[in-house]
């Protein structure tokens, strides 16, 4: 999708503000050269019962991240042009889960989505450098909806026994072993593993498409 934008984007420092392997992995399938700079934003200045719902959560967590890393490279001689930020988190019963804090948490997590659909939420933020050092911010979520296969426990405790569960949303990797215990999906898979790498192409295309179809140059 991004073919078109190639020449444009290679032009670009482009900096994905996280440190998640599973984004990182996500932004090299588009054929993107980006650097890896972690925010060090303190997620917990945001309180999730502040928001009205998830999506918006996510939203403003992926821009403060992104933006911390743009308050800390902005005067920087290769300043970046673009700056990518994301957060995930997973919904059950108006509940938020982020990752579990040990292993007990994550056979929590998990046995309580055992059997049921739950929703996963990620957000985007994408900071644009315009001239002048300012930025434009393009923000934007997904949610899909994902079913666990009713888990006896000696599969929970067997799966968050291999520490997989213990970096991830909801405490499960869906493009892992944690995929053995998802039984549907609806919406984007990419979502889950944790960047909408759709809209995220979508907004992309139209922060740096021309009008007429063709690309900025």
């Amino acid at each position: 999708m991004l073919q078109p934008l190639m020449h444009v984007l290679a032009s670009k420092r482009i900096i994905l503000a996280s440190g998640s392997p599973r984004r990182r992995e996500l932004l090299h399938k588009l054929g993107l050269d980006f650097e890896v700079e972690p925010s060090t934003y303190d997620e917990s200045l945001q309180d999730v019962k502040s928001f009205p719902s998830p999506a918006g959560y996510v939203e403003a967590l992926a821009y403060e991240k992104a933006a911390e890393v743009v308050r800390r490279l902005d005067r920087a001689v290769d300043a970046p042009e673009l700056v990518v930020g994301a957060d995930t988190v997973v919904t059950l019963d108006g509940h938020v889960y982020g990752k579990p804090v040990d292993k007990q948490d994550a056979v929590s997590m998990i046995s309580k989505f055992s059997g049921r659909t739950h929703h996963v939420y990620t957000g985007v933020a994408v900071l644009r450098r315009l001239e002048h050092r300012r930025w434009t911010t393009e923000r934007f979520s997904e949610v899909t909806a994902v079913t666990l296969d009713t888990l006896p426990p000696d599969i929970v405790h067997g799966y968050v026994d291999t520490g997989e569960p213990m970096d991830k949303a909801g405490g499960y990797g869906i493009q892992g072993l944690g995929g053995t215990l998802v039984s549907g999906i609806d919406g984007d898979y990419y979502n889950v593993v944790g960047l909408p790498i759709h809209q995220l192409c979508k907004h992309l295309y139209q922060m740096y498409g021309s009008k007429d179809g063709s690309s900025e140059r």
